[in-house]
């Protein structure tokens, strides 16, 4: 989930990160979403903060939180975690 504040929108970077290493696994695996902070509650914790957030979630639990744009770790972190 990319986590991000209205006035700053999601982080358009990483999108073709996503697609790619989406096309490598498959579909079925891998699932990205976006998610404003200021309009959900329990993502309150993010807010404030210029830098994007990246939640990583398995079976409904949260497993890795990724802050900042890092291509290589994210990359990591998601082949990790499938």
């Amino acid at each position: 989930v990319d986590a991000f504040q209205a006035w700053c929108g999601p982080c358009k970077p990483v999108v073709d990160l996503f697609r790619k290493i989406r096309n490598e696994v498959g579909s079925d695996l891998l699932h990205f979403a976006v998610a404003e902070v200021d309009s959900i509650d329990a993502l309150a914790k993010y807010r404030g903060k210029s830098e994007p957030v990246f939640l990583f979630y398995a079976g409904g639990e949260l497993v890795a939180t990724i802050r900042g744009l890092n291509a290589p770790l994210l990359q990591k972190t998601i082949l990790e975690q499938l």
